[in-house]
């Protein structure tokens, strides 16, 4: 096996946010990953959890014959290995880097307690978007307000004018560490959202360009229309390549649990950069959670909604930020095309 060399800002910037975890001493932090994925990160996070007094492992799992197909969710090298699974429930926080979500094993491991953070982006996006305690602060602000709420309306000068009925499931709150038995939470991101009731999201979005189509990595680039009725996506329209794309897209699962609307939320991290798809240099080994955290959107997406709670677990997933649109929850003013209406969840200095 080759050597891997530790470094010292990797290290410092890891500690960092397993201290915003609240790992301590006595405390167990397990790593797990596939293959030959990421093994700087594993071996950082186990000497960043020891430093602060855990007791820490790896779980390495083979991931031959894993295909990786962009938009593909819930199905993982994991499914199946109960040792492993059961290996992992035994840990206070679960680092990881295979990537769980979506699936019945990351549920599993939750219901035992432990707390898991998942990790994928580059080392530079860590450090761009690396949380902090406002950031919660508005998010957790975010998820109250959506649980408080009935009905969800957005609008758009594109032409956008749908609405949620909300009640059936619970609100998620993304903010970039987590430090409560059996939550979930992705390093980095920066978002609120949830699931409409079944059945009961009506309307029209339509898709702009600069909206990014995360599964592709890549801005639209003319305008789709969806026509939505009780919670499906009934009609695409498009003069453009993209009404195509996400048709066929759809369609090659064979699956008409696809075409269902999924969460829905916004984005809250100043920090991240709706610009950055366009940008980086490095962009296949970027995931995408400058796009699903940017300041303002409205994270549209497609598909499963085991995450909160549903029975769709279609590995058919769309996430879509959507830029300039307005939001409203039930009579209150939240976003105004694409800026905060309430001085209590815009961020220092905005």
């Amino acid at each position: 096996m080759a050597k891997t060399i530790v470094d010292v800002e990797m290290l410092d910037v890891f500690k960092a946010e397993l201290e915003l975890c609240k790992v301590k001493k006595g405390e167990v932090v397990a790593v797990l990953s596939g293959g030959d994925d990421h093994p700087e990160y594993a071996q950082t996070f186990m000497l960043a959890a020891q430093s602060l007094g855990a007791t820490t492992f790896h779980v390495n799992v083979p991931k031959y014959g894993q295909q990786k197909i962009a938009g593909v969710q819930g199905r993982h090298a994991l499914t199946g290995n109960q040792p492993a699974i059961d290996t992992l429930k035994r840990a206070d926080l679960v680092i990881d880097l295979l990537g769980l979500l979506f699936s019945a094993e990351q549920a599993e491991i939750q219901a035992a307690g432990a707390r898991i953070l998942r990790v994928m982006e580059p080392f530079h996006i860590l450090k761009q978007m690396f949380p902090t305690e406002d950031l919660r602060r508005r998010t957790e602000l975010s998820r109250t307000m959506l649980q408080s709420a009935e009905t969800m309306r957005i609008t758009s000068p594109g032409g956008t004018d749908v609405t949620y009925g909300l009640s059936q499931y619970p609100v998620i709150s993304e903010y970039g560490y987590t430090d409560e038995p059996g939550r979930w939470d992705h390093w980095p991101s920066g978002f609120a959202f949830t699931q409409a009731t079944d059945g009961e999201v009506n309307g029209t979005v339509v898709l702009m360009p600069g909206d990014i189509l995360c599964a592709f990595k890549r801005y639209v680039q003319s305008p789709v229309t969806l026509k939505i009725e009780k919670g499906y996506i009934v009609d695409i329209q498009g003069e453009g390549p993209d009404a195509l794309l996400i048709k066929k897209y759809i369609d090659s699962f064979g699956d008409p649990r696809g075409w269902a609307i999924s969460h829905i939320g916004w984005g809250s991290n100043e920090r991240a950069k709706w610009h950055h798809i366009a940008s980086t240099s490095q962009l296949a080994s970027e995931h995408i959670m400058n796009a699903l955290s940017f300041y303002g959107n409205v994270l549209f997406s497609t598909g499963p909604n085991t995450e909160l709670g549903g029975t769709n677990d279609t590995p058919c997933h769309l996430d879509i930020p959507l830029q300039g649109c307005s939001l409203w929850l039930d009579d209150i003013h939240v976003l105004d095309h694409g800026e905060f209406a309430l001085p209590e969840l815009r961020a220092p200095g905005r």
